[in-house]
């Protein structure tokens, strides 16, 4: 067996609605059936989402938006100071420079202020407004974040300031007295779509400013759009179409040098370019340092300021990395000391020094580590306060569970999966005491098992070329429409190895009734040794067409894979002491030796889970079930075997079967070796076996060994005497037949085992230990029949 990683949870497709759109749209069943999973469910709603000549709505659709537009134009017209007050992660810089970009090339007086997410922290704050004020600022336009400044607005007010709010973050009950606020989700909005990133929200505004699409500044509105990690429907999946269009081509001297120094090619760029490349350098400035860099690095037409500014951004984003591992192993070494997860269902930690910037990741890699609720806190032991953020698992409404704390939770705030918070030190304990006992009353144990949702099961000879590019047009892929993932059941393998130069990468082809497929799977390269190539497996992964050479195929990148039923692996003949260690999980694994003398020549060299069995009773009493267990040496008996394995369903067998000499090879005498022998000790009277075994032996071109066994079941059956090496013919001996004598049972009885066990094919041994595991026969019947 082989446990998945996750559990696996195929989505339930309504077969109807899917047979519908394959008919009707005359796509592939595997194409039908993801837009079926997405909620695209009718003719019109997918041939749209398929086909569709996309166009963005009329911005004045927005409420406010006139009102917004006529005192931005006012502005630009009698050339007052504007100042665009942004946000620091990658859909705040996107947003601001949307907003620039537009004023600047409609001729405004305008600049930029981003707060420091250290000493200002989270959207608009007095102090910046007043200071505004001061500089000459008599227009503030926020973007991607606004809506909960009730306080920062009436200052605004009070020193005559105009504001105009665009945000997409949840509106609260009470909204901020300001002359216009831009959002898509507000109570009494009519615009068409709720799900806007800020920068998409700014990006309408600049669409209202310019009466047209801004084209030139679909690139920009990307990477907000997709780093923000929003619904990818609606207006925000033709913005990263089209955006990405435009990206692949940019002229943006800022993203070329962002480009360069991390190694990515423009022509090839996609949504996992942001997610994983320009996303995360942007936010890294944020995290660290003034997220004006960023803004100023995607204005810039100066190519060597652009070097310059691109090179610091690299330089945040190692440093951020290397910020976030060192914290990531303190933490985890604080969870396996102080906190483990066996007496922890929801991990809260902290440390004085931590980086406030990057605790939120920190959070993230402890989910994916330990699978719990977990809460990174930052101590500020001068201000005696905790500031910490948030990740969850599903099954533990984070929002919910923190807002039964409220008493020690003043400011909180958040959603079921994430969430950030402020409290005193004290009270760290407290909470961390309060969520356990409450994922105590919520959680199961299978909920700290991870789930992968995918989209259907297939097989393999459904995953063809047009199949996969259907589904290439269901891109780009992200919330709400994520890139698919299926399951192949049930499959056998055609080859399998580890790739790479550690190794530690997985190539495997698999084959279902003359369909093939290849696969990768990145970082699964140990797998290699715990999937016996007899194997008939389950895999899960991302479809994708695989181009080399100009030839084009089908294959899978790999998540995770799983076997359902116990495996043989064959190590016969193989040096076993390395290879238990390198190959054999150490999980519930059981090393069986039989010989008592080979387990006292290795008894320094044996592990704590090494077994001697030297009789049925104590094989019978070994617990199997889901064992990996270790077949060292050769047994005495198929009978031992038996006992030890009968209905007991082992995940694993590992057959080494180590034997010092064979018998198998050596001569088994035959009745007409006996009769022979038998014909010229009655001739010679008697023979010295000292002195000419080896000589009789040679004449007949046997070993030595084959005379000594004649002659010692001769002596057994009572044919002969043998005295001091003189092997001398009874002449009254009595007839008896071969099968008598203990020896030559033993004998003919070791070589059928050998054959059986050691030299036997891998499906022969397979198909016995099937038998035995099953308990399907009587130990008598199922030797005989082996026999």
């Amino acid at each position: 067996m082989l446990k998945s990683k996750t559990r696996w949870v195929v989505r339930q497709t309504d077969q109807q609605l899917v047979k519908m759109l394959e008919n009707e749209l005359k796509i592939t069943p595997l194409a039908a059936s993801l837009l079926v999973n997405r909620g695209i469910d009718t003719v019109e709603s997918a041939r749209y989402f398929l086909f569709g000549k996309d166009d963005f709505h009329d911005p004045y659709l927005f409420k406010g938006m006139d009102i917004a537009v006529n005192r931005i134009r006012q502005a630009i017209e009698k050339q007052e100071q504007i100042l665009i007050f942004g946000d620091y992660d990658a859909d705040g810089v996107s947003s601001t420079t949307v907003l620039m970009m537009t004023l600047r090339d409609l001729g405004a007086n305008v600049d930029f202020y981003i707060p420091n997410r250290f000493t200002e922290g989270y959207g608009p704050n007095e102090p910046a407004f007043r200071m505004a004020k001061e500089n000459g600022v008599s227009l503030i336009i926020t973007v991607d974040t606004g809506i909960a400044a009730i306080h920062e607005a009436s200052v605004a007010k009070e020193l005559g300031l105009d504001l105009i709010i665009t945000d997409h973050h949840e509106p609260g009950p009470v909204l901020p007295e300001a002359l216009a606020i831009i959002h898509p989700k507000l109570p009494e909005g009519t615009y068409p779509f709720r799900e806007l990133a800020g920068v998409g929200v700014a990006f309408k505004l600049a669409h209202a400013l310019y009466g047209k699409t801004p084209e030139h500044l679909i690139e920009i509105a990307v990477i907000g759009t997709v780093a923000d990690l929003v619904s990818l429907k609606g207006e925000n999946r033709l913005i990263v179409k089209k955006g990405l269009e435009k990206l692949r081509m940019t002229k943006n001297i800022g993203l070329k040098a962002i480009f360069k120094l991390a190694g990515s090619d423009p022509l090839s760029v996609n949504e996992e370019t942001i997610g994983f490349t320009l996303g995360p350098r942007i936010n890294a400035v944020g995290r660290l340092e003034d997220a004006g860099l960023a803004v100023r690095l995607l204005l810039t037409n100066d190519p060597d300021e652009a070097e310059m500014l691109a090179a610091e951004m690299e330089d945040l984003n190692k440093t951020r990395q290397n910020i976030v591992k060192s914290i990531t192993d303190e933490a985890m070494e604080m969870v396996e000391n102080q906190f483990p997860v066996d007496s922890n269902k929801v991990l809260v930690i902290g440390k004085e020094g931590w980086n406030a910037g990057v605790i939120g990741i920190v959070a993230s890699r402890l989910v994916e580590k330990y699978y719990r609720p977990t809460i990174v806190l930052s101590f500020d032991g001068e201000k005696g306060l905790a500031k910490g953020s948030a990740r969850s698992i599903n099954g533990f409404d984070l929002f919910q569970n923190l807002s039964a704390c409220r008493d020690i939770l003043p400011h909180f705030g958040g959603h079921p999966m994430a969430a950030g918070m402020t409290l005193k030190l004290e009270d760290v304990a407290d909470l961390r005491e309060r969520l356990n006992i409450l994922a105590e009353e919520e959680l199961t144990e299978e909920d700290f098992t991870p789930i992968t949702y995918l989209d259907q099961e297939v097989h393999l000879e459904e995953i063809t070329l047009a199949a996969l590019e259907e589904v290439q047009l269901l891109s780009p892929f992200g919330i709400d429409n994520p890139k698919p993932k299926v399951l192949i059941n049930h499959v056998d393998i055609s080859g399998i190895r580890k790739i790479g130069s550690d190794q530690n990468h997985l190539k495997l082809s698999v084959q279902e009734n003359g369909a093939n497929l290849d696969g990768v799977g990145f970082g699964l390269g140990a797998l290699a040794d715990e999937i016996s190539p007899a194997a008939s497996i389950a895999l899960i992964g991302e479809l994708s067409i695989n181009e080399w050479n100009n030839i084009r195929k089908p294959q899978i990148f790999i998540h995770d894979m799983a076997v359902d039923s116990w495996q043989l692996f064959d190590y016969r003949g193989q040096q076993q002491k390395k290879r238990i260690e390198d190959s054999v999980p150490a999980e519930n694994r059981k090393v069986i030796i039989f010989s008592k003398e080979y387990f006292e020549k290795i008894k320094a060299h044996t592990r704590p889970d090494t077994i001697l069995i030297e009789d049925e009773k104590t094989a019978e009493a070994v617990d199997c079930t889901m064992a990996n267990v270790v077949l060292l040496d050769l047994p005495p008996s198929k009978e031992i075997i038996i006992h030890l394995l009968k209905g007991k369903k082992p995940a694993r067998i590992y057959a080494y079967f180590y034997k010092e000499s064979s018998d198998f090879f050596s001569t088994i005498p035959t009745r007409e070796h006996f009769k022979w022998y038998y014909a010229f000790l009655a001739k010679q009277g008697s023979l010295d076996l000292n002195r000419y075994a080896d000589e009789v032996a040679k004449l007949r071109g046997w070993t030595k060994e084959t005379i000594d066994l004649m002659s010692k079941v001769f002596s057994e059956l009572d044919f002969v005497t043998i005295n001091n090496g003189i092997i001398t013919l009874k002449k009254s001996a009595q007839k008896r037949d071969l099968t008598e004598s203990q020896t030559y049972q033993a004998k003919n009885n070791q070589s059928i085992l050998e054959k059986d066990l050691l030299f036997s094919s891998y499906q022969e041994l397979k198909s016995w230990f099937d038998t035995v595991i099953e308990g399907s026969v009587e130990i008598e019947e199922a030797v005989h029949k082996w026999i």
